[in-house]
């Protein structure tokens, strides 16, 4: 397959331009000759000076009236309302953090613009007056710099004027002959986009997270020259800028730092440290080795820029290598925006030039964070997987306080937004929608990967010191919410399907109510997982017990009469039947209790309840990844090939960028890759199925280094629609049920370190 992405022109705009990273740098290259730029982003720049407090003063006494009114009224309209005095203030926004400009001629010929995922570097090549210029963008992750190179094959031919720029106010110093740099802070206060006001946008001096950008000129030949506004090369054979940032952020739980001096001093010492002669060899040997560890190919790669390719997409051409590109793509993706020691990757992932971005770029936890993570560890990228751990142990330290002053409840709980200063109250002050900001179950979602995370690895000590903990204080929070109805089950109160309204018989709009399916869904998981964890790591625990006897009282899955999985307790007119949100169908994908096999009338219920959904208009960006992942469990490849073939088509830049709407969002990109992988392998159940779902438009093809939960790594081959070869590996050795395209099962017993060649 190609690993490239390349095009023939500069990118029009900060969308189209090519993103590198490595989890707390990130960059957005345009490839412009003349005047180039290259957008910068730190991944803890963030709007707000610090956590702020939760002043809801009565949630006990709201939470009781919402009960009354849905237990002994049957009023939801009502009890929607109520909850708005549960909002807290809004999340803070994450922030844009510079720009390094670049000046030189102009007038270009034999243009070629690249990203090579294997090797995370973006190349520009042109030739200008008979010369050839090479230039490279990279962000290395071994020595935490981004580096900006420039060569030509004619000596002295290398002239530039350099410069760094913020959107926010900055000092711009001069630390030595070849090193400039600026300071600055992010603003303190800052209203979030769909919110208007007088003075949107504030700073205060000693306040707000404080930055430092450095940025030193490395010549081969000619002559460096440095001003406060920037450096100026003259006549070099060869020049390498290396760029480093730090801010003043030190934890989400207390104020940042407030002199950027501190950052300053630390950017500085970044770059001090660079060895020039191995940066590029440490970065790609530390980037090869993550991405190599699994590689998707469907077909012939097509030699044609990626642009054209989408557009050929479009008009209705078939290009099976575009969808393994944008699978790689998707992991390149999660490899630039989360490793360990970074924040988690955002609502687009560390690339945000936007002050005020939709939805504060923030990390939104009814869906869009959770997809974030769904290629990490089926893609080999576990590693990738450990800035969400931190997350939630952030999210649970402070939703502790808030279970207690919403709810008057023990554990821990987060709601549909959070930012870096780990904000898990309803978001709104009163003034936002309940369908979204009531969303009481976000950080038992959230906790569901944990478990996930560690029946990929079965590392003990990951599920006994950080999944276990976590797990422990959802469940705990679930089981003190849980409040008996007239008949004697268990709601879960408030409960909402998220972002979804649906219409009471008087015509007006609610959207809280007794426990929704995905509410059912999640919180059937969450005892299941407590129950695993506990036995793997032989505990016996009160918890778990009071968890199984919960269980067992919960409200039934309920079903229509025409089949369909109800949305909602009662089968309310919904607002939109082809709502984007899959959320009653959870159970299907990301959880694991319907399935066709085991449970056959929950599938077909499933599958009538898609039937609706996708009967409308077409789907968004993150919605199609999940459509894509439904459709695979239910065995129906050609209905999610239909929906990739969509999605590559008209939801993506020339880049492969998720722009549904013209709104970046970058959990549809690494949603699709994880869906694409359902396709290729499923293992949520106790027999590991082997190209389960492969489109027919997809007959030749193969994968390495795709994972299954227990350990296992398989590399398949297959050609004309029929599989050709299939190897398995063990980390712990076991035996396994596998399934291989379709067939009956049968087991397989390894070692642990054993390879070895399947067949039926």
């Amino acid at each position: 397959m190609s690993h490239e992405l390349w095009f023939r022109t500069p990118a029009p705009d900060w969308f189209e331009a090519l993103p590198v990273g490595n989890g707390h740098l990130g960059a957005k290259v345009f490839g412009r000759v003349g005047n180039e730029r290259v957008a910068l982003n730190l991944d803890d720049v963030w709007s707000g000076d610090g956590p702020r407090k939760l002043e809801v003063e009565d949630g006990p006494r709201v939470l009781a009236d919402v009960r009354r009114l849905l237990l002994d009224e049957g009023d939801q309209l009502a009890a929607t309302e109520r909850t708005r005095a549960l909002q807290g203030p809004l999340v803070e926004s994450y922030q844009p953090l510079g720009d390094l400009l670049i000046t030189e001629a102009e007038g270009v010929e034999d243009y070629r613009r690249s990203l090579d995922l294997r090797t995370g570097i973006v190349a520009v090549d042109y030739t200008r007056e008979g010369v050839r210029y090479h230039r490279e963008t990279y962000v290395s992750t071994p020595d935490q710099v981004m580096v900006w190179s420039i060569t030509a094959d004619s000596p002295g031919a290398v002239t530039l004027d350099i410069s760094l720029s913020s959107e926010h106010p900055v000092q711009a110093s001069i630390l030595d002959g070849t090193t400039v740099a600026v300071a600055g802070h992010a603003p303190s206060e800052l209203t979030i986009e769909y919110r208007t006001s007088p003075d949107p946008i504030q700073y205060r001096e000693g306040h707000g997270v404080g930055f430092g950008v450095v940025l030193r000129s490395f010549n081969s030949g000619g002559s460096v020259g440095v001003t406060e506004s920037g450096i100026s090369v003259e006549g070099a054979d060869s020049a390498t800028l290396v760029l480093s940032a730090a801010s003043t952020f030190s934890g989400w739980n207390v104020k940042p730092g407030s002199d950027p001096a501190e950052a300053l001093r630390e950017a500085t010492a970044l770059v001090d440290a660079v060895d020039l002669s191995k940066v590029r060899r440490r970065h790609l040997d530390d980037h090869v080795a993550l991405y190599d560890r699994a590689e998707l190919s469907l077909g012939v790669p097509v030699e044609l820029p990626t642009d054209e390719r989408v557009k050929a997409v479009a008009a209705g051409g078939n290009d099976p290598d575009l969808a393994a590109l944008a699978f790689a793509f998707g992991r390149y993706l999660l490899m630039a925006s989360s490793r360990p020691g970074t924040q988690a990757a955002n609502l687009q992932g560390i690339w945000n030039e936007d002050r005020r971005p939709m939805w504060a770029s923030d990390w939104t936890n009814n869906i869009n964070t959770q997809m974030n993570y769904w290629p990490a560890d089926v893609t080999g990228l576990g590693e990738c997987f450990e800035p969400l751990v931190g997350l939630l142990e952030g999210l649970a330290e402070s939703g502790r306080e808030t279970a207690r002053i919403l709810y008057d409840a023990p554990g821990w709980v987060s709601h549909h937004n959070a930012d870096l200063w780990c904000v898990t109250w309803p978001v709104g002050e009163g003034g936002d929608d309940p369908v979204w900001s009531m969303a009481a179950t976000c950080g038992i979602w959230l906790s569901a990967h944990l478990m996930e995370h560690y029946r990929f690895g079965l590392d003990l000590d990951y599920l006994r010191d950080k999944a276990y903990p976590l797990l422990a204080g959802a469940a705990e929070f679930a089981l003190s919410m849980l409040v008996e109805d007239r008949e004697g089950r268990l709601q879960f109160i408030p409960s909402t399907a998220p972002e979804h309204h649906f219409v009471l018989p008087s015509g007006e709009k609610a959207s809280v109510d007794l426990t929704t399916t995905y509410d059912l869904w999640v919180l059937r998981e969450l005892f299941a997982n407590v129950l695993e964890a506990e036995e793997a790591l032989g505990l016996d625990t009160d918890l778990a017990a009071r968890a199984k006897a919960a269980v067992v009282r919960l409200p039934e899955i309920p079903i229509a009469t025409d089949g369909r999985l109800m949305e909602w307790p009662t089968d309310w007119q919904p607002s939109e039947p082809d709502h984007r949100h899959q959320s009653h169908l959870y159970g299907l994908y990301p959880g694991a209790e319907i399935d066709p096999a085991r449970t056959p009338e929950w599938a077909a219920a499933a599958r009538a309840s898609l039937g609706v959904r996708t009967s409308g208009s077409a789907p968004g960006g993150w919605t199609s990844a999940w459509l894509v992942a439904l459709w695979a469990r239910l065995g129906e490849s050609e209905k999610a090939a239909g929906v990739i073939r969509h999605y590559l088509s008209t939801l993506v830049a020339g880049n492969l960028i998720n722009c549904g709407s013209g709104i970046f969002q970058i959990d549809a990109n690494f949603g699709m890759t994880g869906a694409i992988a359902e396709l290729l392998i499923q293992s949520h159940t106790d027999v590991i199925r082997v190209l389960p779902a492969v489109p027919a438009e997809w007959p030749d093809g193969s994968f390495r280094g795709l994972r299954a939960r227990g350990g296992l790594s398989f590399d398949v081959d297959w050609s004309g629609g029929e599989l050709t070869s299939a190897t398995v590996t063990s980390d712990h050795g076991g035996t396994f049920a596998v399934s291989l395209a379709g067939g009956e099962q049968f087991p397989v017993t390894l070692d642990a370190g054993e390879t070895l060649e399947l067949t039926a």
